[in-house]
């Protein structure tokens, strides 16, 4: 049985405080308030009788006077098929102006997958994006970040990922968004015509903050069933700082001590908990997460980045509108380089690499007006060449192309026996002039 409870004992930001008992961590709870409307809020804290719960919803309107329903269960999201090509709030409430989602319910911010389930992932994610599939490969079930600063256009690298990607179904979690990225979003999946297995999850930067909280956890949890039923997904979630940002700023509105640059001790947590549901299931479907994460001030350093960095499986980083090949890393292309992909991919792609590092040095010496060798105008025209047909983000080749073009930079800059590949792929790959 419910029990009523009809006395707040405090407001403060979207927290309340109840004097209860029998209550769990994360229930959730109803406020009704006089006016005839009704919000909910979750138990994020129990210290003897009282309970301090956070509001989804915005605050306005509540009084102390107003009566509080536990419910007996923690926050829901809905599952179905029905569910495919719809807009919802981070309360899982649709703002597509669409039907109810009639589904299953399911409790979010669940345990990760049982590790024991989980396979070691040998499938290749492809993007037709030079600076992923040629030198760092995006792996099926893989976490992975982007490190960017606000400004760089790291969601449209997101659209770009869905677009190209075979997922079967594709869960976009947006925080602290704007309503120009938010129609983005929306736009591309119509014009690219996957609306129709694309999730959007949604946080506004006008939405309360509290709400950025539920986003990751809603998509999660859906993207969990849908990996179960067979499906593969991808979670795209963006943007993480905002996510960190909402922590923080629940952490201080509730006094709790802070630890590092305001944000709480339990942040490292907080991000893990969210990016190890990627997961390739045995038999099943999988799980793969690309998180943006904005570095303020473009230090690395960062709670969040350093955290972040801790947690995942390596990062692209975003700097100046390209993906930079010294930033970026996957730990997990050793599994599918040469094994799923052609045999000259590793070794060109380390060749490739190098060769633009070592251009970066003619480009220095040509800034200081030393007199260049013959050898800096080789690296300063691959640089050339590397940066428009590699690193632009708006080509679009496959990876088996884009090996080709590799070649094709290479012989149009070098010597077959400068580039320092084994004799056997430049005999076999070496185009001829």
């Amino acid at each position: 049985m419910r029990v009523v409870y009809e006395k707040i004992n405090d407001l403060r930001g979207n927290l309340i405080t109840v004097t209860a008992e029998g209550v769990s961590l994360g229930e959730l709870a109803r406020i009704d308030m006089k006016d005839g409307r009704s919000v909910f809020a979750s138990v994020l804290r129990i210290q003897g009788d009282q309970v301090t719960l956070q509001v989804f919803q915005n605050t306005r309107g509540i009084s102390t006077e107003d009566k509080v329903t536990f419910l007996k269960r923690e926050m829901q999201a809905v599952y179905g098929e029905s569910i495919l090509g719809r807009r919802l709030s981070g309360a899982g409430i649709p703002i597509d102006g669409g039907p109810e989602i009639v589904g299953d319910s399911i409790n979010i911010g669940m345990p990760s997958f049982n590790p024991v389930r989980r396979i070691i992932p040998r499938e290749m994610v492809r993007t037709n994006i030079p600076m992923i599939d040629v030198f760092n490969c995006l792996v099926k079930s893989q976490k992975i970040p982007i490190f960017s600063v606000p400004g760089e256009p790291y969601n449209p690298l997101l659209m770009r990922i869905a677009n190209q990607t075979d997922a079967d179904v594709v869960i976009i979690a947006g925080m602290g968004l704007t309503f120009k990225d938010y129609q983005a979003f929306i736009d591309n999946a119509e014009q690219a015509g996957s609306m129709e297995k694309t999730i959007m999850f949604v946080h506004r930067a006008t939405d309360p903050a509290v709400e950025c909280l539920l986003v990751p956890d809603m998509a999660l949890a859906v993207a969990e069933k849908f990996a179960v039923s067979g499906k593969h997904v991808l979670v795209l979630l963006t943007d993480m700082t905002a996510f960190a940002d909402a922590i923080k700023e629940i952490s201080i509105t509730m006094d709790m001590v802070p630890s590092n640059r305001g944000y709480p001790g339990s942040l490292y947590s907080d991000l893990a908990s969210r990016y190890e549901k990627a997961v390739l299931i045995e038999g099943s479907g999988s799980i793969t997460v690309i998180g943006v994460t904005t570095m303020p001030g473009d230090d690395v350093t960062h709670p969040i980045p350093d955290n972040t960095g801790y947690i995942t499986e390596g990062q692209f980083y975003l700097h100046g509108g390209r993906i930079d090949p010294f930033g970026s890393l996957s730990r997990l292309k050793q599994l599918v380089i040469g094994k799923v992909t052609r045999e000259d991919h590793g070794d060109l792609a380390n060749a490739m690499i190098r060769l633009y590092a070592e251009s970066k040095k003619a480009r220095e010496r040509q800034s200081m007006g030393f007199k260049l060798s013959r050898w800096d105008e080789q690296l300063l025209n691959y640089s050339k060449l590397f940066e428009q047909r590699m690193m632009n983000l708006e080509v679009n080749y496959t990876l088996e192309e884009a090996l080709d073009l590799g070649w094709k930079t290479l012989a149009e800059c070098f010597q077959s026996d400068q580039v320092g590949i084994k004799q056997l792929y430049v005999e076999k790959y070496w185009p001829e002039r």
